[in-house]
């Protein structure tokens, strides 16, 4: 339950003012010092020093409700100072805000700023070794030379204070202080007045002398452990350690990582992955629940509570509850998290994406690929058609010949394509012995003007039907092609298969133009009679079946496409037992 807020009706004045505030805080520190401790009217200037340090303290923010607890705290805090407030406790108190305010120290970046800090600990400092501890420890009580010094040399440092420029910090958050610098500050300062108490009373030391012997320990050990942290011996040093260390405060760092890892394995959908995360998220003892939200998909798990900490990126946003408010370390290892989470999260997105890419860029090639050899078909129906309307006067006999060599291997050829567009992927390829392919493929073409020449066949060499059916048809009515637009040029066919198998097809037309050269056979490429994606998909056949397609020449006059594989690398016939 909450009663009231902290500092509700100051807070935006002491935001703006908070300098002139802190060293009003020192300055009632000072005079309740100079006093002693066990003056009734040091103890309430020590009340209100305490008040001032309500409205600056780090811990809490100023517009905070302050919970039943927390006022009793303060309430017990103020009771003390009124009735037991001594030298030492005195002292143990500014030990603790040298602490704060040491810790304070390295979170800034601005200059002036974090002289300002220096400036307040070397007053607590010398405020503890100069007037608090003397004065606990010295029966007969302080030199006179010390006591003015600490009465009046020390105040001088609160103008200073004041002087220096009003300096704003990015990196400066009131509600943050390391823990770890203010804890090892505080530990030195208590060891250092222990240190010389145990001086003085066990060696009989002066107390100049004890705490000048207590700073040398101090600085010895302190240089040897700087010595541990990164030794120069090629060590690993204490600093690994403490660096893991530091890794695991609050959150199990490692196991989130591997947790992360192991999902991302197992769930290949953004959304899922995103929705086992933050369900593994409520997992973690500081948090009660959270909310998660990625492009047209969101989610929650747990209960929803006062305290919440948020992370965005470009893709998704991620809010946890948690059970207690967050020490900024945790803030700072949560949005860790989140970023690892994200990470992790655009990955899938764009593993995603490139899934969808590549079954488009398939749907794309297969469409490609069948279009070319309908174009194909269509030419050969074309060419059918244009030599029964220029032999209409010929014999009956020999149109008829023509079209029932022609038709079947075309009806054939329909058919490889439909097959192709319903199953674009066959896991058995078929083989044809080469001279049953080269027979066939010169039957196809030997009225179309073109040139066979063969050199030796193997007739056990198996080849690919598939590939050579489509490299033939590609290379042969692209030459064709160029003999339409031009009729001087033409065309010749030599196919050999003995240590080598080898299907050429030369022209003596122009050569293929320096622009579409450099892209041929690796993709679309402009031309004048298309974009090249017969050659394209041949060659990409090609080489899956272990052979090259290759521009051999390219010369006018003298232009030659070719189609090698050694034939040792592909499969024979072999002979049936007679």
């Amino acid at each position: 339950m909450s009663i009231f807020r902290l500092t509700q009706i100051p807070h935006p004045f002491t935001n703006r003012y908070w300098r002139v505030f802190f060293v009003l805080m020192l300055v009632l520190l000072h005079l309740s010092a100079m006093r002693g401790a066990e003056d009734f009217w040091a103890r309430a200037l020590m009340l209100a020093h305490f008040g001032f340090f309500i409205l600056w303290q780090p811990f809490m923010r100023g517009e905070q409700q302050l919970t039943v607890p927390q006022v009793i705290a303060v309430a017990g805090v103020s009771a003390g100072i009124l009735f037991f407030l001594n030298w030492w406790l005195l002292g143990l108190w500014v030990s603790v805000l040298a602490g704060i305010v040491g810790g304070k120290v390295f979170l800034f970046q601005a200059p002036w700023l974090r002289r300002f800090y220096l400036l307040v600990l070397t007053y607590l400092v010398a405020l503890l070794l100069v007037w608090i501890v003397p004065s606990t420890l010295l029966s007969n009580g302080l030199p006179k030379d010390l006591g003015k010094l600490a009465e009046f040399g020390l105040p001088i440092l609160f103008s200073v204070m004041l002087l220096i420029p009003a300096e704003a910090d990015s990196a400066e958050t009131p509600q943050i202080v390391d823990f770890f610098y203010s804890t090892l500050l505080f530990l030195l300062l208590v060891v250092l007045v222990l240190g010389s108490f145990a001086f003085m009373s066990i060696g009989s030391y002066a107390y100049l002398d004890a705490l000048s012997v207590s700073m040398l320990v101090i600085a010895a050990v302190l240089f040897s452990l700087s010595i541990a942290w990164n030794p120069r011996a090629g060590f690993g040093g204490l600093s690994m350690y403490f660096s893991r260390y530091l890794l695991s405060i609050g959150l199990p760092f490692e196991q989130w990582l591997f947790f992360l890892a192991e999902l991302s394995r197992l769930e290949t959908k953004p959304e899922r992955l995103m929705k086992e995360a933050s369900t593994g998220l409520s997992r973690l003892p500081w948090v009660s629940g959270g909310a998660w939200r990625a492009a047209e998909h969101s989610g929650e798990f747990g209960t929803v509570s006062r305290n919440v900490v948020e992370y965005s990126n470009q893709a998704m946003e991620l809010k946890v509850f948690s059970k207690n408010p967050l020490s900024p370390s945790l803030v700072w290892h949560f949005h860790l998290l989140g970023q690892l989470l994200g990470e992790f999260y655009l990955d899938k997105v764009r593993e995603q994406k490139l899934r969808d890419q590549t079954y488009l860029q398939a749907v794309h090639e297969t469409g490609a690929r069948v279009t070319h050899d309908v174009k194909n078909l269509l030419q050969s129906l074309n060419v059918l058609c244009a030599a029964v309307e220029s032999n209409s006067q010929a014999e009956p006999a020999a149109i008829v010949g023509l079209l029932r060599r022609q038709l079947p291997v075309i009806s054939q050829r329909l058919q490889q394509t439909l097959d192709k567009l319903q199953k674009p992927h066959t896991d058995s390829p078929s083989f044809v012995q080469a001279r049953v392919w080269w027979d066939g493929f010169h039957k196809d073409y030997r009225d179309r003007g073109v040139d066979f020449s063969e050199g030796s066949i193997n007739d056990a060499v198996l080849l690919p039907k598939e590939l050579f059916d489509s490299a033939g048809d590609n290379l042969l009515q692209n030459a064709l092609r160029k003999r339409k637009m031009d009729e001087a040029v033409s065309v010749r066919v030599m196919f050999r298969c003995d240590d080598a198998v080898e299907l050429s097809v030369s022209d003596n037309g122009e050569p293929v133009p320096s622009d579409v050269l450099a892209g041929l056979m690796k993709g679309p490429v402009p031309s004048s009679s298309g974009f090249g994606i017969g050659l394209f998909q041949t060659a990409r056949l090609a080489e899956s079946a272990g052979f090259t397609l290759r521009l051999a020449g390219n010369e006018s006059g003298a232009v030659t496409f070719s189609l090698t594989a050694n034939a040792r690398a592909l499969p024979v016939m072999v002979e049936p037992d007679s």
